[in-house]
């Protein structure tokens, strides 16, 4: 089931949010999300729920054994044995085909392929269970005691198809206990309207743009037309993944769960390292927290935790090769910018690092799309106009000059202006009940506008579900 689905935003999720408030008891309560939960995932496909439920199962246990015997014998077994079999679902399901591939590659060498279907989001919540199993190993967090509790965690509908990855020490407290109040739900239908608007209104007209460019013939694409295009892929991916993140966000908040953010405004950036510490903000940290550090590379820490962190986030993003050269293309930036430090990094003036960053970040994107690398080596010839196609045909123009407004209201709306304009508003406490007022009448309207388009549009799935 897709977020922006006028069944699920005008039936499913008006019927769960009714059901839900109607029950007073917490623990009635997370029974009707598990089982909302439950179904929100079998709508794809009924039989990779029992998939889920065996690894809940599985993990639970698991969890419970190494919280028994945290930092000992016992517990770093079950430990080793949770990593072993979480990493090795992900690997069977999502990477068998690629490296049998890969491996027939070789002279002489020809083994058969898996069809093998991937279930829904088991990238996040296999990483949500690993973040759990470590996190109670460390004694960040003590063992769930509850199985429903836990099945709760990991089957919780918002973040279980495409994320965040959200961390059981963020949460735990509200699958316990949570408190709910107007401001809650108003902060909800906000966030959820916002990344409806942005997946609706701008990531789907983006989306289309793309595919104008990108799913035909890639010869005769001019340089402006190449670079044109990847500005409007960047946008769309950006559009697409942060409204999903928001919907996610106001989604959870409208049941009294918290997530942290998982985009903060990544494209005002001044360096590399920073737009990764604004973009996928779960992913990065989850990384940063549970690989970064791993005690095997002695002297060799800083490069080899550097090289392992950025090729996981690449192949994390899919089974092909693009995506690694994609995750350690950015690491290398981020190698490049530690070497020469925060202070020099500064001195740099600010519209030069600005240049710098969306550069690299675009070249990025031209990377992350195409997963067939001859296609890729053409679209980058045209790029840098090395195809002999020229600047611009005139043709090509007038299609670029038809999507203008999208693309200059798409750069409009990656910049903070919420927080500058609530900022403004604050200090002059009579216009503030103006404002929210304003703020809903917007907001409305947004939802209205979103859903309109849905009625005469076809539904494009969030690109991340693939993830």
């Amino acid at each position: 089931m897709n977020f922006s689905n006028l069944f699920f935003l005008y039936a499913f999720l008006p019927a769960t949010l009714l059901l839900y408030y109607l029950i007073p008891n917490i623990h009635y309560r997370n029974a009707v999300l598990i089982f909302v939960s439950l179904i929100f995932y079998a709508w794809g496909n009924p039989t990779m729920v029992l998939l889920l439920l065996l690894v809940c199962i599985v993990n639970y246990f698991l969890g419970r054994g190494i919280g028994a015997a945290p930092g000992m014998k016992k517990g770093k077994l079950f430990l080793s044995v949770g990593l072993v079999l979480n990493i090795g679902l992900l690997f069977v399901y999502k990477y068998l085909a690629f490296f049998l591939e890969t491996v027939n590659l070789l002279p002489k060498v020809s083994l058969p392929i898996p069809n093998i279907i991937m279930p829904l989001g088991l990238s996040f919540f296999t990483f949500r269970i690993i973040s759990y199993l470590l996190d109670v190993y460390w004694e960040k967090v003590s063992a769930e005691r509850s199985f429903p509790v836990f099945l709760l965690f990991v089957s919780l509908f918002p973040c279980t198809v495409a994320g965040p990855i959200v961390r059981y020490q963020t949460i735990f407290k509200c699958l316990h206990s949570r408190k709910h109040s107007r401001e809650d739900l108003w902060y909800g239908f906000m966030r959820l309207s916002v990344g409806l608007g942005k997946k609706v209104i701008l990531a789907d007209q983006l989306y289309m743009v793309t595919e104008h460019y990108f799913s035909g013939s890639l010869q005769n694409l001019s340089v402006a037309e190449a670079w044109f295009a990847l500005l409007v892929y960047t946008m769309y991916v950006y559009f697409d993944f942060s409204g999903y993140s928001d919907m996610a966000i106001g989604i959870a908040r409208l049941f009294g769960f918290r997530f942290e953010e998982n985009f903060r405004y990544p494209f005002v950036c001044t360096t590399i390292s920073e737009f990764w510490q604004r973009w996928h903000i779960s992913l990065g940290s989850f990384f940063r927290d549970y690989l970064l550090y791993v005690p095997i590379f002695g002297k060799m820490r800083i490069y080899g935790g550097l090289f392992l962190v950025w090729f996981s986030t690449g192949l994390w993003h899919g089974a092909s090769w693009n995506y690694v050269i994609w995750g350690l293309y950015f690491g290398l930036f981020i190698l490049l910018e530690t070497k020469i430090g925060k202070k020099k990094m500064k001195k740099i003036p600010v519209f030069i690092r600005h240049i710098y960053t969306k550069f690299v970040i675009a070249l990025g994107f031209g990377i992350f799309y195409f997963t067939d690398l001859s296609r890729m080596g053409v679209f980058f010839k045209c790029l840098f106009g090395l195809d002999g196609n020229g600047l611009i045909h005139e043709f090509s123009s007038v299609y670029m000059m038809n999507h203008l407004i999208l693309v200059l209201i798409s750069l409009l709306c990656i910049f903070p202006w919420v927080p500058f304009f609530k900022k403004k508003l604050e200090r002059h406490t009579a216009t503030i009940a103006v404002g929210e007022c304003v703020c809903g009448i917007l907001l409305l309207a947004l939802f209205i506008l979103s859903s309109i388009i849905l009625v005469s549009s076809t539904n494009q799935p969030f690109l991340y579900t693939q993830f």
